[in-house]
């Protein structure tokens, strides 16, 4: 290594600026880099006894269903942390960390998310709130297939702590 450095500084003495000069004008350049985009990527093949899998999302219940619905978990404090926990990965961005719908990402659609503490909201029962929360305006029908249908109550029980009217 310093023999290396030893030679560069010679050449740079001994020839002053045209090795540099050299280098930055004919030297290496990234005229030919190897890329490959996502559309060309070759897959590789699953591993040989490899099964697909089929996951089955269960129906919605329809609206008349939902209103008789009613949340088959208890209210626990472990399970409303369970909800905020899926909360947080499921719905702050848009509805924001207090439900007011002032999430970063929410603060740019069109119509904005619901505030999740109106009065609009706390009056659904909780199959409607559940049925809203997957199929509401705005993020339908992606949401049906993004949350998994075990976190789906406990994002009720939370949605509820969230809409409770704050006590003096």
């Amino acid at each position: 290594m310093k023999r290396l450095l030893i030679a560069i500084v010679l050449l740079l003495a001994a020839g002053g600026m045209s090795v540099v000069t050299y280098i930055l004008l004919v030297g290496p350049r990234m005229y030919v880099q190897p890329h490959i985009r996502a559309y060309q990527a070759a897959m590789p093949l699953p591993p040989a006894g490899s099964v697909p899998l089929a996951v089955e999302i269960p129906p919605l219940p329809s609206a008349e269903e939902a209103q008789a619905m009613a949340n088959p978990l208890p209210a626990t404090e472990a399970n409303v942390a369970r909800g905020k926990v899926y909360y947080e990965y499921y719905c702050v961005f848009c509805h924001g960390d207090r439900g007011d719908g002032a999430g970063p990402v929410g603060e740019s659609y069109v119509p904005a998310p619901a505030d999740l503490r109106s009065p609009k909201v706390r009056a659904f029962s909780d199959g409607r709130l559940l049925r809203a929360m997957i199929l509401g305006t705005g993020h339908a029908p992606v949401l049906e297939y993004t949350v998994l249908p075990e976190h789906r109550w406990y994002l009720v029980l939370y949605t509820r702590r969230l809409a409770a009217p704050v006590k003096p």
